[in-house]
């Protein structure tokens, strides 16, 4: 059996120090060790998009990521979302689109949406569609999704861009 490592994160805003198997994959430290069962673990190879987290500012798929690569980093899940203005907005938007209906794929939906507001704020719908095609959602037919984004992008734009854009 591998020795385990000790990491330090911050989670959520929240210190944690954890003891690890170096294997141990972060979307399992976050679901089960920190009991944030917000992340869906999928397919576990990186392709649904449903175990999306953010650490240090970047979107990362939570099943390919180990846990002992967030040592020192900050992690954010859909639990810590509340805090960011976007994040709300989005939450908003995706409750009156109904694009969230299931609800598996609504939290690596509204990290990978999260980081295209901020990311890419002029996004086209094309650009829109393109980015969350990386998320898989078996429900919606991304439509809603795809709607809920552009809201959230068209109430952000500036006053002076919405009459060019």
């Amino acid at each position: 059996m591998a020795e385990l490592q000790t990491i330090r994160l911050h989670v959520n805003g929240h210190a944690h120090t954890c003891s690890v198997a170096p294997r141990l994959h972060l979307i399992d430290l976050v679901r089960d060790e920190l009991g944030l069962k917000g992340s869906h673990l999928g397919c576990e190879h990186g392709v649904c998009g449903a175990c999306t987290v953010q650490v240090d500012g970047q979107i990362v798929r939570g099943c390919l990521t180990l846990a002992v690569q967030a040592d020192g980093s900050q992690v954010h899940t859909v639990e810590g979302l509340s805090k960011f203005p976007e994040a709300r907005a989005l939450q908003t938007a995706f409750i009156r689109h109904n694009a969230l209906q299931c609800g598996f794929c609504t939290s690596g939906m509204l990290m990978a949406a999260l980081e295209l507001v901020r990311e890419k704020p002029y996004a086209t719908r094309p650009e829109v569609r393109e980015w969350m095609s990386g998320n898989y959602c078996r429900c919606t037919g991304y439509h809603a999704i795809v709607d809920a984004v552009c809201e959230v992008l068209a109430q952000q734009m500036p006053e002076a861009a919405k009459g060019t854009a």
